[in-house]
């Protein structure tokens, strides 16, 4: 069986819909307003959020997650120390906040150039975060010209494409389209220093088995993996048993290198995370109802001056168990 292209164009069909979807246009008029005047190749939304409701207002409670994808580094308004620490190991991290229709807005920004985000979509890649992240649903609410719309839809494609050849060789022998992607999202979780629920995987595919299961099996169709499908929708992937212990292997290796990655990347968004203190004193206020604002150096340098906010949070009573 070879690759079978016209698997590959309805992924890419079935994707550009996907993409395109609307959502609810305060979203919209938040994105427009947080990219102002620069000139990204396109702003991705993706996370709890959008799979909570992204077209309705209840989707604008908690924070939204973006990311922004520039062609070049200064093509983001920020500093040159922040810059640097993002070619080295990206990506950076913003907290973004402004008032759309009298409603206070509230985000995670992630800033990653092109080639970047080519890079930790691919096949070589040792960083599962992003192909694993860009396999699940996404909407496009942002882009510069159809280019940059091309350019972002591409790597997206890429996530499906590697998320579905580890689902294969990582899954069972045989078993549905919703066990290979849970055990997928079960092996991904594990790399990554995250505190999450053993169902995690299970909430990802929750009213999504459809879209899961039409990009699994097109995914191998497009790869020329060869499967077979049985009743109640059971799928087996021809592998031999040397492409799993091969797989294996190179499976332990990005576990090995997933935690110490984002380990390093906590300890530079200590240092690089804008907006960081005024995210962080937003989460506490909404947990214990104790609101102090940053002042204009806590807010410059969180590292320096959590002291001084954790005295304040601590006399207004943060701390206290009720």
């Amino acid at each position: 069986m070879g690759r079978d292209a016209a698997a590959a164009t309805r992924m890419a069909r079935n994707l550009t819909a996907e993409l395109t979807l609307p959502v609810a246009d305060s979203i919209v008029a938040f994105v427009h307003q947080m990219v102002g005047r620069a000139r990204p190749l396109g702003v991705l939304f993706y996370g709890s959020a959008l799979r909570g409701g992204a077209t309705g207002e209840d989707a604008l409670e908690g924070v939204l997650d973006f990311y922004v994808i520039v062609e070049r580094q200064s093509h983001w308004p920020r500093g040159l120390a922040a810059r640097i620490a993002n070619t080295i190991l990206p990506p950076n991290v913003e907290f973004h906040a402004a008032t759309v229709d009298g409603r206070e807005i509230r985000a995670k920004v992630a800033i990653l150039t092109l080639a970047q985000f080519r890079a930790r979509t691919g096949r070589s890649t040792i960083d599962t975060t992003m192909w694993a992240r860009f396999c699940q649903p996404v909407r496009l609410v942002w882009a510069r010209d159809a280019a940059g719309a091309d350019a972002v839809l591409g790597c997206v494609l890429r996530s499906i494409a590697v998320a579905t050849e580890w689902a294969a060789l990582l899954g069972p022998v045989s078993g549905t389209a919703e066990q290979f992607w849970q055990a997928l999202f079960t092996r991904t979780y594990a790399t990554e220093l995250r505190v999450e629920s053993a169902n995690r995987p299970a909430v990802l595919l929750d009213g999504q088995s459809a879209r899961y299961g039409a990009m699994l099996r097109d995914g191998w169709r497009a790869a020329g993996l060869r499967f077979t499908e049985a009743a109640q929708g059971v799928l087996e992937p021809e592998l031999d048993p040397v492409q799993r212990q091969n797989a294996a292997g190179r499976w332990a290796r990005r576990r090995a290198m997933g935690r110490p990655l984002n380990v390093a990347r906590l300890f530079k968004a200590a240092f690089t995370f804008r907006g960081g203190a005024r995210y962080l004193l937003w989460k506490i206020a909404r947990h214990t109802g104790v609101t102090v604002s940053p002042s204009g150096f806590e807010a410059r340098h969180p590292v320096l001056g959590a002291p001084t906010m954790l005295l304040r949070l601590w006399r207004g009573g943060a701390f206290r168990r009720g």
